[in-house]
């Protein structure tokens, strides 16, 4: 018997490459703030929209994975694929480009003098009920990884909805600024 370690064990967790990755961008944004100043607010911008697109995508696409989970049949081959698919996406793409784009909307808002805008209040509000919605989909992945949820298929369906609303308001509010 080898004492080598197998190729599973030398695989970081999932948790553990979304740390990486993000701590990764946190370093790459800090470069580009020291390295090219007078073009870092355009770098981070894009930057934060890539992150915003990433979670917008995990977003819509969570509660139609709990759409299919909840018909599927506890304990099920199915049931147990989308548990995987469903922590994969919560902790490999969703809470990470949540965080970026969190922290460069922040360091954006505060470079570009937004917080007395009004429409940027409108705008905070509704990126604090979509974070509130992404803390509401990590429960409810919780309890489906533990066969408790008790939610039909419906529900998740109306639920699907609710990341798109924010989205177009969010949107809205950023480029046209209505007041």
């Amino acid at each position: 018997m080898s004492d080598a370690p197998s190729a599973s064990s030398l695989a970081a967790s999932p948790g553990r490459r979304a740390a990486l990755a993000l701590a990764v961008t946190v370093i790459l944004a800090a470069a580009f703030v020291f390295i090219v100043p007078g073009d870092a607010y355009l770098w981070l911008k894009a930057f934060h929209v890539i992150a915003v697109i990433a979670w917008m995508a995990t977003m819509l696409y969570l509660p139609r994975l709990f759409v299919y989970h909840a018909e599927a049949p506890v304990g099920s081959a199915q049931a147990e694929t989308f548990k995987l698919m469903e922590s994969r996406l919560l902790n490999i793409i969703a809470t990470p480009s949540m965080i970026i784009a969190w922290a460069l909307g922040l360091w954006l808002a505060t470079s570009a003098h937004y917080w007395s805008a009004p429409w940027f209040h409108a705008k905070i509000t509704l990126v604090l009920l979509l974070s509130g919605l992404h803390g509401y989909l990590s429960a409810s992945a919780r309890a489906f990884r533990e066969d408790r949820n008790t939610k039909p298929a419906r529900h998740w369906r109306i639920i699907n909805e609710v990341p798109a609303v924010l989205m177009i308001g969010i949107v809205i509010l950023v480029i046209v600024k209505p007041f």
